[in-house]
């Protein structure tokens, strides 16, 4: 009878173990698979933002916006964060206020807070997914081995002045 508690201490020692284990490597799964969806809307948000500003340069005869833009859409994903802030950069460098600004400007508007809120988002959960790879009981194990290392995407701010648009 003694021997029994024994064999009963061990065996909910294991089924704990098991559990939190397999708690900790689903989190660790879930953390990189949100990560790697930010990521694509991020990439979506870029996008959008690129092809608003297209539009606007096309419209304004803006030489050197429609470049950056067009250098933007078309850049291969090591050149991806360079593009990015150049627009940026020539975005901010354009006149966008107006009393009545046209629905170029605020597409590009909207779009560049959508984006500022997506890299926010993707910054937050590739923290989250390194942060989880970092523990050591997952790297003992090695949890996050099918998993490719998630990466920040560098890029400026890309909201615009508040007083670009004059509309609510």
């Amino acid at each position: 009878m003694p021997g029994m508690w024994w064999v009963l201490v061990v065996v909910a020692v294991v089924v704990v173990l098991t559990a939190y284990l397999t708690w900790t490597a689903a989190r660790v799964d879930r953390l990189h698979e949100r990560a790697a969806a930010a990521g694509r809307a991020l990439d979506a948000h870029l996008m959008r933002r690129a092809a608003a500003a297209a539009v606007l340069a096309e419209e304004r005869y803006a030489v050197e916006l429609y470049a950056a833009a067009r250098i933007a859409l078309d850049a291969e994903p090591e050149e991806r964060e360079a593009a990015e802030n150049d627009l940026t950069r020539q975005l901010r460098a354009t006149d966008l206020a107006g009393e009545d600004p046209d629905p170029a400007v605020v597409a590009v508007v909207a779009a560049s807070r959508r984006l500022a809120l997506a890299r926010q988002v993707h910054t937050d959960l590739v923290r989250d997914a390194l942060s989880a790879r970092r523990r050591p009981l997952v790297r003992l194990l090695r949890m996050s081995r099918r998993h490719d290392r998630p990466r920040y995407f560098d890029v400026d701010d890309p909201t615009l002045a508040a007083d670009a648009l004059r509309v609510s």
